[in-house]
């Protein structure tokens, strides 16, 4: 069974950069709409690598997520027939010797930049950077899905936290 377990931050300074190991470019695309129920992702990364996922939240914390790899021609053509599209750059960091990665978006969801963390358990201890800013986890109306479906400048982030 595939099981994420993970926190997010929002990002409120530019200290993480010096930390980066890696970066990759995503596009990415819903198939689906509705927030509250699984959500299908289709993911090209730096145009070489392509992702079908199929997400569901079962905490706060923990998602459900199975993801397999697609014919690259095919998620493009998935990610021109859906609506619901995001861009991203995803700087991978190692903290501490944790694996963080900050994504900054790109279009309409531009300047918006959320760094997370995946967990070995729920109850695992972190040291968070100081260059995070307020927990989002478990906010979906801050998730990929929610932000691909209405973009940051649609809704501010002070407006989207008051939905969780």
């Amino acid at each position: 069974m595939g099981i994420e377990i993970e926190r997010r931050f929002l990002v409120k300074s530019e200290d993480w950069k010096s930390q980066i190991v890696l970066s990759e470019d995503f596009s990415q695309a819903y198939l689906n709409s509705s927030i509250g129920e699984w959500a299908t992702r289709v993911r090209i990364i730096d145009n070489q690598k392509a992702y079908i996922t199929l997400k569901s939240s079962l905490s706060r914390l923990i998602n459900y997520e199975f993801e397999y790899s697609i014919p690259t021609k095919d998620a493009i053509e998935l990610i021109n027939l859906s609506k619901y599209k995001i861009t991203k750059t995803r700087y991978h960091l190692k903290i501490n010797k944790k694996d963080w990665v900050v994504d900054l978006f790109h279009g309409s969801n531009s300047p918006l930049k959320i760094a997370e963390i995946e967990l070995n358990s729920e109850s695992e201890e972190i040291e968070i950077p100081s260059w995070c800013g307020q927990e989002i986890t478990g906010m979906k109306s801050l998730s990929n899905a929610s932000l691909a479906k209405t973009p940051i400048s649609k809704v501010s982030v002070k407006d989207r936290m008051q939905f969780k």
